[in-house]
């Protein structure tokens, strides 16, 4: 099981970093103000959601200690960075401070999971 876990830890890596890699690609166009939420930002965020929850649940099912007011904040910030990132998906431009928003929750969600112990 510990195998599996480590798996699905490895894609939520690779959730984060599509998210995240979206999100710097187009860091030069949000100073020009023609940022758009790349394809890659909804996968990863969807990458995200769906290998988190089956964490928390193998976790779980390890009897693994699982902090559920950590996993409810993230998953919180997470929702908005999916709901944001699909509603403006097919903008040809996103205005600048909602840009910078889902970066910066995507960056508070990484150091929430790295630092809240």
């Amino acid at each position: 099981m510990d195998v599996l876990i480590h798996l699905f830890v490895g894609l939520h890596i690779i959730g984060i970093a599509s998210l995240l890699g979206g999100f710097l690609t187009q860091m030069k166009a949000m100073g020009a103000g023609t940022a758009r939420f790349v394809p890659a930002m909804l996968h990863g965020a969807l990458t995200m959601l769906v290998t988190g929850v089956v964490l928390v649940g193998l976790n779980q099912a390890q009897d693994y200690s699982v902090d559920n007011i950590k996993i409810g904040v993230k998953l919180a910030l997470l929702i908005v960075i999916l709901g944001l990132v699909y509603v403006k998906r097919d903008d040809e431009k996103v205005d600048k401070g909602l840009f910078g928003l889902v970066g910066l929750l995507t960056v508070t969600n990484v150091f929430i999971a790295v630092l809240w112990t």
